[in-house]
């Protein structure tokens, strides 16, 4: 009894613990490799990987003070250097908001991209409004999933398959995902485009195992 007593008095000293106030999927894709071996990924630094598009679809939850259960935001990155790597200069950020969200929910999605993001969306040129769309397709090892955001912005990926898609001996997720709070899995990029404006930059890339798909949330 007076274990149980003591184990009860631990707990309401602990506290509960802290629920997250916003959660739902994430992607990113970019134009080098995540998933690869050393030898790979030093043969692209600095020459490839410093363009992205970054994706997040709230499931649940508030930010800023604005619901925004089933909206989502985009962020297309354009940076100096190969992302993960140290940037010698600022990136530039265009991003495409819900075209459902209202005015507080429009300014919570760009405070979000931009808190979740760091310093990659710190500099935002361009904020558009536009239907966006990330779908998660049931797959053996959910790596499956498209995004589109007006048409502008699109990610499509497949799972990784270990036998077929190595190029090295050691290969295992080098880069970081870019975005913080994030629970990801790496992915082959099916497709992945971006044609608008902003970044100064458009890009078409596919057959790179360069997506990270998965979960994020905010405590």
């Amino acid at each position: 009894m007076n274990r149980m007593l003591t184990f009860a008095a631990i707990g309401l000293l602990a506290g509960p613990l802290q629920a997250a106030e916003l959660t739902g999927h994430y992607i990113e894709a970019r134009t080098c490799d995540v998933w690869t071996g050393p030898c790979f990924a030093n043969a692209e630094m600095n020459l490839g990987g410093k363009h992205a598009v970054l994706g997040w679809k709230v499931e649940k939850g508030k930010f800023a003070d604005a619901q925004l259960d089933g909206l989502g935001v985009v962020a297309v990155v354009a940076a100096s250097d190969t992302l993960g790597l140290e940037q010698t200069g600022p990136a530039r950020a265009v991003l495409f908001v819900d075209s459902r969200a209202n005015e507080a929910q429009k300014a919570a999605l760009v405070k979000l991209a931009q808190a979740q993001g760091g310093g990659l969306t710190r500099n935002v040129v361009e904020v558009r409004r536009a239907p966006v769309d990330l779908e998660i397709c049931p797959c053996q090892n959910n790596g499956c999933a498209r995004l589109n955001a007006g048409g502008l912005a699109r990610i499509e990926t497949r799972c990784v398959d270990a036998r077929h898609d190595k190029k090295c001996g050691n290969e295992a997720p080098f880069y970081p995902p870019l975005a913080k709070n994030v629970k990801v899995r790496a992915a082959i990029v099916v497709e992945h485009v971006y044609k608008g404006t902003g970044v100064n930059e458009t890009w078409s890339d596919a057959g790179r195992r360069g997506a990270y798909l998965g979960s994020f949330e905010v405590r």
